[in-house]
C-alpha cells in the first residue's frame, strides 16, 4: 500500500514536513506494510521554500533587507536554471521585528534583492510565491532594489523619480522569466484594491488606508507613463500589497494559481504514480480551501490521475474542519479528519498537534486502506 502525504502547513503549528511525519506515524502504526511519502507542498505563501528543498532543490542563502530595512537571512531555492523566491522570507510579516506592523514604511525591497541575486547567479527562471506581505508599497521595493535605486528607505520617491527604471530593471533580469505564484484577483487600487482590503490586516487605520491607495494610485501613474499600459486594474494586480502589478507592469511576468505552481515543482504526477490513497491537509478547513487553496489544488490533481484515470482518493487532516462533507467533497476530497474531532480544545490542539495528528494517521489508514487492501486483494 502507498500513501503519498501531501498537506500544507498548519500555520504555527506544524510544518508541511512534521504534519507529514506525525500522519505518516500513525498510518504506519495501523498499517506496517504501508510505505507513507512525504511531499510537503504550499499554496506559494510561506512554506513555498521548504516545499522546493523537499522536492530537491538546493537551498542558496543571502541576506536581503527585512520590511523594515533590516537584515535578515533569508534566500532561494535553486535546481538548475530555475530559483524559487518566497516573498513571505524576507518581506513577510514574520519578519517583522517583534511582530510590530509598520503599514506606512514596510516594503518589498528585499525581494527584488532576492531575484537580483539569483539571476546574477546564473538563474533564468525565478518562480516568485508572493503570499504573506507585510507591506504595501505596490511593487515599488522590489523595482528599486532590481534597479538599484538606492536604500529600502524611501522606495517610493526613489521609484517614481526615476524615468529610466523599467530599463535598468530590464537590463538586471538579463531576460529572465518570472512566473509568480498568486492567488487573489485584487486590482491594485479602489475599494477593492490592496490598500483598501489588505491594508488593515497588515496594521493600516483607516486614514492610512486612505494614504496608502494614494501612493499606489500614483505609483500606477508613473509606471503607466513610462510603458504606455495602465495595468491597475489587471486581475491580481493587488496581489500582496501591489507586487502582483509591479510584476505584470514592469517584470514582464506571467500569474498563476500557487498551488498549482508548486505541484509542478515538486513533480506531483511522479510523486503520486501509483499512490493507493493522497492525504492533503492545513490548519484550517474553510471557505478559502474551496478557492485555490493547497487542499483544492491537491484534490484535483489526484483526481486526474490514478489506475484507468479513476482518480486517487483523497482525505484531508486539519485542525480544524468548517466545510460540510459534501463541500469537501466537490473539491475532491472524501473526507476530513480534524484535531478537534480528538480533543475539543483548541488551545491543547495547538500546543500538542503531533500526537492527535498520529492518531488521525491511525484512522485514516483503517478507515481508506482497508478497503484498498481488499481492493488488491491483499490480506
Amino acid at each position: 500500500m502507498r500513501v503519498v502525504v501531501a498537506s500544507d502547513k498548519f500555520k504555527g503549528t506544524l510544518t508541511s514536513a512534521e504534519v507529514a511525519d506525525a500522519v505518516g506515524a500513525g498510518v504506519r502504526r495501523a498499517c506496517p506494510d504501508a510505505t507513507v511519502v512525504a511531499v510537503p507542498v504550499a499554496d506559494g505563501g510561506d512554506g513555498t521554500l521548504a516545499a522546493a528543498v523537499a522536492a530537491g532543490y538546493t537551498f542558496v542563502p543571502v541576506v536581503a533587507s527585512g520590511p523594515t530595512g533590516e537584515p535578515v537571512h533569508s534566500g532561494y531555492a535553486r535546481l538548475g536554471d530555475t530559483a524559487v523566491v518566497e516573498l513571505a522570507d524576507v518581506s513577510g510579516l514574520v519578519r517583522l521585528p517583534d511582530g510590530i506592523p509598520a503599514p506606512l514604511t514596510a516594503t518589498s525591497y528585499g525581494t527584488g534583492e532576492l531575484i537580483a541575486a539569483a539571476v546574477d547567479a546564473g538563474c533564468t527562471r525565478i518562480i516568485l510565491g508572493i503570499g504573506g506581505s507585510a507591506s504595501t508599497d505596490g511593487g515599488a521595493g522590489l523595482i528599486a532594489a532590481l534597479a538599484d535605486l538606492g536604500t529600502p528607505a524611501g522606495v517610493w520617491e526613489q521609484a517614481i523619480a526615476c524615468s529610466q527604471t523599467p530599463a535598468l530593471v530590464a537590463a538586471r533580469l538579463q531576460g529572465a522569466r518570472l512566473v509568480v505564484a498568486c492567488d487573489v484577483d485584487n486590482p491594485l487600487t479602489g475599494p477593492w484594491g490592496a490598500a483598501a482590503v489588505y491594508g488593515p490586516q497588515k496594521g493600516a487605520t483607516p486614514e492610512q488606508v486612505v494614504e496608502l491607495d494614494a501612493r499606489l494610485g500614483r505609483w500606477a501613474d508613473a509606471v503607466a507613463d513610462w510603458t504606455g499600459a495602465d495595468l491597475r486594474d489587471i486581475s491580481g494586480a493587488g496581489a500582496a500589497g501591489g507586487v502582483g502589478f509591479a510584476a505584470l507592469a514592469l517584470l514582464g511576468a506571467e500569474l498563476r494559481p500557487g498551488i498549482d505552481l508548486v505541484l509542478e515543482m515538486v513533480r506531483f504526477r511522479e510523486q503520486f504514480a501509483d499512490a493507493d490513497l493522497v492525504v492533503t491537509g492545513e490548519g484550517a478547513l474553510d471557505e478559502q480551501t474551496l478557492h485555490g487553496k493547497a487542499v483544492a489544488g491537491v484534490a484535483a490533481a489526484a483526481g486526474r490521475l490514478g489506475r484507468d484515470g479513476a482518480g486517487i482518493p483523497v482525505v484531508a487532516v486539519c485542525g480544524v474542519n468548517r466545510l460540510q462533507r459534501d463541500k469537501l467533497q466537490k473539491i475532491g476530497v472524501a473526507a476530513a479528519y480534524a484535531l478537534t474531532d480528538l480533543e475539543p480544545d483548541v488551545s491543547r490542539c495547538i500546543a500538542e498537534p503531533r500526537p492527535l495528528l498520529e492518531q488521525l494517521g491511525e484512522r485514516i489508514a483503517v478507515d481508506h486502506l482497508t478497503m484498498a487492501r481488499r481492493e488488491k486483494g491483499i490480506a
